[in-house]
């Protein structure tokens, strides 16, 4: 329990006497235990220097027992109060415990007052999440394995995808038959909804998967990434049905040369706003910067979208094995959108992409 052990130092050097751990990704981080409990109470309770339990509703216990988790789990019923319960094993531990830790961008406002009303004179203004962030940045070996299974599998999704894309197929057929063929395979979890977008509707970055049909002469965005062993892939690409004309050619180009150009300005020490900019420069030489409206990445691992983000404003200093996305897009109102992306690792002199699919321009066509 390494990670523990880490988290247990750092409350020591804040002098946090408890820490309240309810996001279920950060609980899997450190427990390796992982479930989504809805709307049921699902805790981690660490403390600096006494064992830390998980508190959780009685029908996870035999699953936190059987996970490899060594430590005490202690269940409730649906109808017993949750907080009070919770309380008494945390007086058991320290009688009344003052400074507390918390993770302010997860915990809800109504738990927090549940919490409250237990300890009225505790002080929760301890924000762990920046701490949780930071350990979470440099992955282990282990965490890359899992990040490059992932990858191959988003690899796997892409080689489905480009033999499914057809004009007339409806994006929602599209997407289905990804999924389905991964689930074929074992894949039982996407990382989020598979996004396939054809034609104008690429132009919405955020817009779902629908019922618009693929057309000839146009692009086809696909961004997808499946779960192993709770550890992502995220990935896009773009594909031609077709011949194109000279605009979509030109702007998927640009995309691409970008996405390069800033995979290849990976190495530890650059900063994550010089790593963006490298790709909006050129994007921004070629006349397409107005439509270069995200940042260029994000962090990768459990979750899809992790510390840090790679943006203008962001002086944060590149490491090895920290992993990130680097997905510049173009997207064009009423035309098209194009957005390219791998996830990569830091390496001691670069960096490693967790997918391999090419990016060379594709016409499913052929």
């Amino acid at each position: 329990m390494e990670k523990l052990a880490q988290l247990q130092a750092q409350l020591q050097q804040q002098n946090v006497e408890v820490a309240y751990l309810s996001d279920p990704e950060t609980i899997q981080y450190l427990t390796g235990f992982g479930s989504d409990p809805v709307e049921r109470v699902l805790a981690l309770v660490v403390f600096p220097d006494q064992e830390p339990f998980i508190f959780a509703p009685a029908l996870e216990v035999e699953d936190i027992q059987t996970s490899g988790w060594q430590f005490p789990v202690y269940g409730y019923l649906d109808h017993e109060a949750p907080f009070e319960l919770l309380a008494g094993h945390i007086r058991a531990r320290i009688a009344n415990p003052n400074r507390w830790g918390i993770q302010q961008q997860q915990l809800t406002v109504a738990r927090l007052r549940a919490l409250q009303d237990q300890f009225p004179q505790a002080d929760f203004s301890v924000d762990l999440t920046p701490t949780i962030e930071r350990m979470r940045l440099i992955k282990t070996p282990d965490e890359i394995d899992q990040l490059r299974a992932a990858g191959r599998e988003a690899d796997f999704a892409f080689e489905v995808a480009f033999k499914t894309i057809a004009p007339g197929k409806t994006e929602a057929a599209v997407a289905a038959e990804i999924e389905y063929q991964l689930k074929q395979r074992g894949v039982m979890e996407m990382s989020f909804a598979t996004l396939v977008q054809a034609g104008k509707h690429a132009s919405q970055p955020h817009g779902d998967t629908g019922m618009t049909k693929i057309q000839e002469h146009e692009l086809v965005l696909l961004d997808l990434g499946t779960v192993h062993n709770g550890y992502i892939s995220d990935a896009s690409r773009t594909v031609a049905v077709g011949t194109l004309d000279d605009q979509l050619r030109t702007i998927y180009q640009v995309c691409l040369d970008a996405q390069l150009a800033a995979q290849a300005a990976v190495r530890p020490g650059i900063t994550a706003a010089e790593l963006d900019q490298v790709a909006r420069d050129v994007i921004d030489q070629a006349g397409y910067g107005q439509y270069f409206i995200h940042r260029l990445g994000h962090g990768i691992g459990m979750s899809e979208h992790e510390f840090p983000s790679i943006m203008e404003g962001n002086d944060l200093q590149l490491a090895e094995n920290m992993c990130f996305s680097l997905e510049p897009g173009i997207y064009i109102p009423g035309v098209a959108g194009v957005r390219i992306e791998d996830c990569v690792r830091v390496t001691v002199t670069g960096c490693e992409p967790f997918t391999h699919t090419t990016k060379t321009l594709q016409d499913v066509l052929r």
